[in-house]
């Protein structure tokens, strides 16, 4: 089994935490987590997957073990966190790779997408939207703010950021609760609890207009260049719906739509699942 290494990146005076797995020679896969997560919600995927891929996984800016500047110094959008990731698979030598999106992850990896279409392999979307219908009534609160970014507004959102918050995330839509283990959600509650950590998270709801305005340019990308898509995707998740996945095929016909009887982090409960689709796909449809 191959050994997963802990290190970090400098991506131009930024510290950037990854997890890496597999032969550097194997084809490359890129994981993207998402809101509230970090790299160690991929703790159950790596394993069974390094022995055919070389696998990354960072810390987006502000969120695990990656550096969490002060918002003074670093402006927390969707735009400068693609670019920082950008750099950084330029840092560590990712030319060509596949990526595995989820959450705050795809608006990440498919700005990537658009500005280095050659540089993609293929596309894994796991409850990682790009679609208007795939937005739920759960994002209602934080549309309001958009549209109306007043303190109050945004002193709302705070209720998104409790420990509370971050176990329904988890077991919403679960069939059986006591199947989550609390290691990931517990880790999570913790860095949002640092000093700081939740104004960039309110800064990034706010934000979040920005990639559902991208959306017609990650469509059109999707349509130009088609790129091998595989959506897997918790059909019970509160946030992102199952026609988001769904639309994938509108665009790339050939996309591969599959739901999973589970929620939002559906790697909690689905993880071999998913590893076994991503071997089949990503050896149908990528080389080194």
């Amino acid at each position: 089994m191959s050994v997963v290494k802990y290190r970090f990146a400098d991506v131009d005076g930024f510290k950037v935490f990854y997890r890496e797995a597999g032969s550097s020679d194997a084809p490359k896969l890129l994981l993207l987590h998402g809101f509230p997560s970090a790299g160690h919600m991929f703790r159950d995927l790596i394993p069974p997957l390094a022995d055919k891929f070389h696998i990354v996984a960072p810390d987006l800016p502000g969120f695990g073990q990656s550096d969490m500047p002060a918002r003074a110094k670093f402006t927390y959008t969707f735009d400068n966190i693609a670019g920082v990731i950008d750099r950084f698979t330029e840092v560590i030598g990712f030319d060509r790779f596949a990526i595995y999106v989820f959450d705050y992850g795809a608006p990440t990896g498919f700005r990537i997408a658009v500005r280095h279409p050659e540089r993609i392999t293929a596309i894994i979307s796991q409850n990682g939207n790009a679609y208007e219908q795939g937005l739920s009534d759960g994002w209602n609160p934080i549309r309001t703010y958009w549209q109306d970014p007043s303190p109050k507004n945004r002193e709302a959102l705070r209720a998104f950021l409790s420990p509370e918050a971050t176990r329904w995330q988890y077991t919403h839509g679960v069939a059986d609760a006591d199947a989550v283990s609390p290691d990931g959600q517990n880790l999570d509650n913790f860095y949002l609890a640092r000093p700081g950590a939740d104004e960039v998270q309110l800064d990034l709801f706010g934000d979040y207009k920005s990639n559902v305005a991208l959306y017609p340019s990650f469509q059109q990308y999707f349509r130009t260049h088609r790129p091998p898509f595989l959506a897997v995707w918790g059909k019970n998740d509160p946030f992102f719906l199952p026609p988001g996945a769904q639309a994938f095929k509108r665009d790339i016909p050939d996309a591969e739509v599959h739901f999973l009887d589970t929620g939002h982090f559906a790697l909690e409960t689905h993880a071999g699942e998913i590893a076994e689709r991503i071997r089949d796909f990503l050896g149908r449809n990528t080389r080194a």
